[in-house]
């Protein structure tokens, strides 16, 4: 039998050099078959290392892997300092698949597909299996026999919860534009008239801008009057007439030649 001084620093130090979470099951594997503390003395143990950490910059938590030590929030930003390496940034497709099988599972990949609307990344399933997030937990009795899929305790762990129930139930994320602004369907909705009159003023500005321009053209171009008109047609004939020669009738005609008005012809 052990105090419980003794097991609360056997525990501890447990915890400390795990790397990942321990039930009491792999508690209780940590002592001799005839000297196994209870599941109680264990437990009570667990619950006094969590009041001891109460003023202390880690805390005692059980997630759905077991019990771990892990740092408070309040010093986390500090804590992560020591790491090189940034968080991973997920995009909102993979969230968004993410919910649906936590929320729906197990749930066929068509399934959330179905409710997306779009499909379904090959890269993102693969990215949430190598983080054993989610796994193949059955097929679905249809033609193909589609995987179906499901989450993992991993997943459970990474945020905290024990159990999925202590995921948020669906009725309270009612305002989705308040988690994320980008989702503002009203200021989409309202945008649209905006951009119609915005079009309309552009194309009254240029039929404008043709008008002033038309009214700055110079007074002396006055190609557009009758008068203007008829001289241009009568040059443009008189070029396209053939060139013949033009005698004035002042001139005498050449040596030589006979007229046949004069009286040598009529003789």
């Amino acid at each position: 039998m052990f105090e419980i001084h003794l097991l609360k620093r056997i525990v501890e130090a447990a915890l400390l050099v795990s790397a990942q979470p321990l039930t009491l099951p792999q508690l209780s594997n940590l002592f001799d078959e005839f000297d196994m503390p209870s599941h109680d003395d264990l437990a009570c143990a667990l619950t006094q290392l969590q009041g001891d950490c109460a003023e202390r910059g880690v805390e005692l938590v059980e997630v759905a892997s077991g019990f771990r030590y892990q740092v408070r929030q309040d010093v986390h930003a500090f804590v992560a300092r020591l790491w090189s390496e940034r968080p991973s940034r997920y995009s909102r497709a993979l969230l968004e698949t993410l919910s649906l099988i936590a929320y729906r599972q197990p749930i066929t990949r068509a399934e959330i597909e179905q409710i997306r609307g779009v499909a379904v990344s090959t890269h993102i399933v693969r990215t949430l299996e190598e983080r054993e997030w989610v796994r193949v937990v059955g097929y679905r009795d249809l033609p193909g026999k589609p995987e179906l899929l499901g989450t993992t305790k991993q997943l459970l762990d990474y945020f905290n919860l024990k159990s999925l129930d202590q995921l948020p139930p669906l009725s309270e994320i009612r305002d989705i534009e308040e988690f994320d602004p980008q989702l503002a369907f009203g200021a989409v909705d309202a945008a649209i008239p905006a951009f119609v009159s915005t079009e309309a003023e552009a194309a009254d500005a240029d039929a404008d801008a043709v008008a002033a321009e038309q009214e700055e053209q110079p007074d002396d171009a006055s190609a557009d009057t009758p008068e203007h008109a008829e001289l241009s047609s009568a040059s443009a004939d008189d070029d396209a007439a053939p060139q013949l020669p033009s005698f004035s009738t002042s001139e005498e005609p050449p040596a030589g030649a006979a007229h046949e008005d004069t009286p040598d012809t009529l003789a």
